[in-house]
């Protein structure tokens, strides 16, 4: 779910938890306790209790996740807690939930032991205007017939088993403002149809197995503010209906396809585009000049093209905050300096940019707002250490296949929140210190370090190929 989607369910919840506040105490009616009821008897496993107020005979309005307006249940809201192992209800979800016939919402999510096909009762629930099943264990194909649910706003899928093609009739759903498919198994294409969706403001496709032509259907959806088509198989061109977006299109992730041909001028205009993500696809020539105009532009990646350089330097006010182009065809020789200037960045990823350069000449502004750095496979020598030691936040450092020299014994102030450090395929040298030892996941091989190894958890591959390196998890030191 993207961050502005999540912020209207969020919103939706909380409305609804103000409907379900103000009626707690409130009998509800007798076909309604009756559906829920035998939904709760379709549930084979309780683990965490989700339904333990569920009982025969008391206010049904004061049930766990019942929200009702008057007598009457308009929401159901029956969520899992991800974080807890085995903590999932197991079971199907009763027809009977038919009998809730002043249904507005309902949301299923995080419900992986939920198993069974789309839900057909929703085709009875002549008030329903939203619905999220989102990470159950729900399967099979997409109703062909799901466009009879003319009335939903908002449909929210992601995270299922779903298989099949996307149904032509979902351009049917003209009221929706929210269409979220996202993580599923479907196959096939993009149905043209979906242009007629004008009031659509989300469109997450994401993590399918989805193929074709991304079809050019955005001229009639105006309103978008995201489209997340990654993880998919399109392939081609983008489509030049996409540039009809510019005056509220936010976010645009297109990322983990096999699109091509090269990165349009129009997206120049997208004056507050937050997010553009094009990486892991095939667009290949220059990056466009244009694309430093893009003044709201702060998350940029388009790793893993075959792009050629110069790259435009962004010129956001307050500077770019991510920014991943590894593995292209660039040669920048240095970190590019309006990267190195912004005072908002947390993010930086050049991982085989041609960069070649002393790392102490390097000068971000904010070190201490770091979160994420790649420099792998580039010609970089000189130290890290002092700007490690400034780096409170940082949790990953990447820097292998390079020429850093020096003592890696002085990295002992590193950021209390790093977890990966990768410094393989270099110079350093000198003996590994304990503070080391705590990070969860590292690699120091192919260096050349000397000396006993700190009591460590990790194997052997992290150590290899150093000088004379010894103690667990390698050979032991001679006496």
């Amino acid at each position: 779910m993207n961050s502005r989607s999540f912020c209207l369910y969020i919103f939706t919840a909380f409305i609804f938890l103000r409907c379900l506040s103000s009626t707690e105490a409130a009998t509800c009616h007798p076909d309604d306790e009756a559906g829920l009821l035998a939904f709760k008897a379709g549930i084979t496993r309780d683990p965490s209790g989700i339904l333990s107020t569920w009982k025969k005979g008391t206010a049904c309005c004061s049930w766990s996740g019942v929200g009702c307006l008057t007598n009457r249940v308009t929401g159901l809201q029956i969520t899992g807690d991800p974080d807890v192992a085995g903590s999932y209800l197991s079971g199907t979800i009763s027809p009977s939930l038919a009998k809730l016939q002043h249904l507005e919402g309902f949301y299923f999510t995080n419900l992986r032991n939920i198993t069974g096909p789309f839900p057909q009762f929703l085709y009875l629930l002549p008030k329903l205007n939203t619905v999220y099943i989102t990470d159950t264990g729900l399967s099979g194909p997409l109703p062909a017939n799901i466009g009879a649910l003319s009335q939903l706003g908002q449909l929210g899928l992601n995270g299922n088993r779903f298989t099949g093609p996307i149904p032509s009739s979902i351009s049917d759903l003209t009221r929706l403002f929210q269409l979220n498919l996202g993580n599923n198994l479907l196959t096939g294409t993009i149905p043209f149809g979906i242009s007629k969706l004008n009031l659509l403001f989300s469109l997450n496709l994401g993590g399918n197995r989805l193929s074709g032509t991304i079809p050019d259907i955005f001229k009639s959806m105006t309103k978008l503010q995201s489209i997340l088509l990654s993880r998919n198989g399109f392939s081609g061109n983008l489509p030049p209906s996409i540039a009809s977006l510019r005056p509220n299109l936010l976010s645009i992730d297109l990322s983990q396809n096999k699109l091509s041909g090269t990165i349009p001028t129009f997206l120049s205009n997208f004056k507050i585009l937050d997010k553009l993500d094009l990486s892991r696809n095939r667009f290949s020539g220059v990056v466009p000049t244009s694309l430093a105009n893009m003044p709201k532009l702060f998350h940029l990646n388009l790793a893993y093209n075959f792009l050629t350089g110069p790259v435009p330097a962004v010129k956001n006010v307050e500077g770019i905050a991510s920014l991943d182009l590894s593995y292209n065809k660039f040669n920048f020789k240095t970190i590019p300096e309006w990267a190195t200037s912004s005072r908002s960045i947390y993010s930086l990823k050049l991982a085989k940019c041609g960069i070649n350069m002393n790392f102490e000449e390097w000068k971000p502004v904010n070190p201490h707002i770091y979160f994420y750095i790649d420099l792998s496979e580039n010609e970089i020598s000189g130290s890290p250490v002092k700007f490690l030691s400034l780096a409170r936040n940082l949790f990953e450092f990447q820097a292998s296949r390079n020429k850093l020299r020096f003592d890696i014994g002085k990295l002992t102030n590193l950021s209390p929140r790093l977890e990966t450090l990768d410094l393989s395929k270099n110079l350093v040298f000198g003996k590994v210190p304990t503070t080391l030892a705590t990070l969860k996941k590292l690699n120091l091989s192919h260096n050349h370090l000397c000396g006993k190894l700190p009591a460590t958890k990790f194997q052997a591959r992290a150590f290899v190929g150093n000088d004379c390196l010894c103690g667990s998890p390698l050979p032991p030191c001679k006496a």
